[in-house]
């Protein structure tokens, strides 16, 4: 039986499509669901990544959320992966934006940062924070 995360980010798009499409081709997550509503926004999207999972919408849809993120900036994200130089590659043949290419850091992790089609910085890498109990 899966474990719901904890805490899982929530992003707003222009392009929830094309976002979704990036995150899925680029980037390696799995859509779990899509919902639409009328004139074919994404309402709503679960996308997983290993046990971690983001949520995506379409911006201008309405709602107490949508209006809160109305001014939101960029957010920045980071996801664990176990193969640095294998995602950076997938990345890098879907045309992502590289801002920083795969890097050892001083604290032993590897790590690369990107970003996507509308602004927001990913980072993944080797490193894996521990959660407590």
């Amino acid at each position: 039986m899966a474990q719901t995360p904890s805490i899982t980010p929530t992003l707003l798009y222009a392009d929830a499509k094309a976002a979704i499409l990036q995150l899925t081709e680029a980037f390696g997550f799995t859509e779990i669901a899509v919902y639409e509503g009328e004139g074919g926004l994404v309402e709503h999207a679960e996308l997983s990544y290993g046990n971690g999972m983001v949520m995506v919408g379409s911006k201008g849809r309405g709602g107490a959320f949508a209006k809160a993120m109305a001014d939101a900036g960029p957010a920045g994200l980071f996801v664990h992966v176990d193969d640095v130089d294998a995602h950076h590659k997938q990345a890098v043949e879907h045309g992502v934006e590289i801002l920083m290419p795969p890097t050892d850091q001083d604290y032993g992790a590897r790590d690369y940062m990107t970003r996507d089609i509308e602004g927001n910085v990913w980072s993944f890498g080797t490193y894996a924070p521990a959660v407590g109990g």
